[in-house]
C-alpha cells in the first residue's frame, strides 16, 4: 500500500515539505550545516534541547537517526525520538512514527498505532497524517474499509494543496467510490495536482480531455498533459508507455499543433522547475 513519505523536519525548522511514498529525506540547511559540522555525532546544542524537552529539537534528531546523517541509521532510535516530540503534540512526529509502525520500521509493524499516531496528527490538520488516513480507510488497514470516510480524508488533504490527495479525490469521483460518479470534479482535482508537477494526475488529465470526459475532447490538450507526464516522476515501465500514448494522440495534431504544445510544456517546465 503506498502511503505518504514522513515529515522531513519540523515546521520551525522549515516549510512542510509533503510529497509520495517513502524515501531517503532532506534536512534543512540549519540541519545540513549542523550535521556537517559534527560528522560524527549530534551537535551538542541540538542534544542538549531535545534532552530539556523541546519537541522540535526531539524530531529533528529523529530525522538524522531516520537519514543515518552525522549518526548511524538506527531506525529504533529515529522512533524513540520521534515518540517523546509525537507525546507532545508535535504533528510532524506523530505523522512520522505513524509511517514507522505502518511499515515495521524500528517498531514491530501495528496498523492500529499506524491509524492511532495518523489520527492524531490529522486531527491537528498536518495533511500527510490526513492523506495516509484515507489511504487505511481505503484499504481497510487499522481500521474497517470505509470508502466515505476514505474521502473525508482525502479531501482534509487536498482542499490544503496536498497534491497526492487531489490526485487520488479525483480517481474516486471517475469511480464512484465514496461519493457520486462526477467527471467534472475529477477534472478540477487532477488539474489542481496536475499543476503542481504530479505525474499521474497529469496523464489521467491527459486521458480525461483526450476522451472528452468532464472537458471538451481535446487533443492538443490531452498531449499536452500527457508530455508533462512523460517526462515527470512515473517508474520507467510506465513512463515509456505513457510516452507511447502522448506520441499516438500526436497524429490527431497538425504539425503547428504539435509544435505549439510541446513549446508550451518547454515552457511549463521552465517555470516549474524549481518546484519539481
Amino acid at each position: 500500500m503506498e502511503r505518504h513519505r514522513k515529515q522531513l523536519a519540523s515546521s520551525l525548522v522549515l516549510a512542510s515539505a509533503l510529497i509520495a511514498a517513502v524515501a531517503t529525506f532532506l534536512l534543512s540547511p540549519s540541519l545540513q550545516a549542523q550535521t556537517q559540522a559534527q560528522p560524527n555525532g549530534i551537535d551538542p546544542a541540538l542534544l542538549a534541547k531535545a534532552n530539556a524537552g523541546d519537541a522540535n529539537a526531539q524530531f529533528n534528531i529523529g530525522v538524522l537517526y531516520d537519514n543515518g546523517q552525522g549518526v548511524a541509521q538506527d531506525y529504533k532510535q529515529a522512533v524513540a525520538w520521534w515518540r517523546k516530540a509525537a507525546e507532545q503534540g508535535l504533528a510532524e512526529a506523530q505523522l512520522n512514527l505513524g509511517v514507522m509502525y505502518a511499515h515495521g520500521d524500528g517498531v514491530p509493524k501495528d496498523y492500529a498505532e499506524a491509524v492511532r499516531w495518523s489520527r492524531k496528527a490529522a486531527d491537528q490538520g498536518n495533511a500527510g497524517a490526513q492523506y495516509n488516513l484515507g489511504q487505511d480507510y481505503i484499504f481497510g488497514t487499522g481500521v474497517p474499509k470505509d470508502e466515505t470516510k476514505a474521502v473525508f480524508w482525502y479531501r482534509k488533504a487536498a482542499e490544503q494543496g496536498e497534491a497526492k490527495a487531489q490526485t487520488t479525490l479525483g480517481h474516486m469521483y471517475v469511480i464512484g467510490k465514496g461519493v457520486p460518479q462526477d467527471y467534472a470534479q475529477a477534472v478540477a482535482w487532477w488539474r489542481k495536482a496536475a499543476e503542481q508537477g504530479e505525474a499521474e494526475a497529469q496523464w489521467r488529465l491527459g486521458y480525461l480531455y483526450f476522451n472528452g470526459s468532464g472537458v471538451p475532447q481535446d487533443f492538443a490538450e490531452a498531449y499536452f498533459w500527457y508530455d508533462l507526464a512523460a517526462a515527470g516522476k512515473l517508474d520507467a515501465p510506465f513512463a515509456k508507455d505513457v510516452a507511447t500514448i502522448r506520441d499516438k494522440i500526436a497524429s490527431n495534431l497538425t504539425p503547428d499543433d504539435l509544435s505549439r504544445e510541446q513549446e508550451r510544456a518547454r515552457k511549463w517546465f521552465e517555470a516549474h522547475q524549481a518546484k519539481l
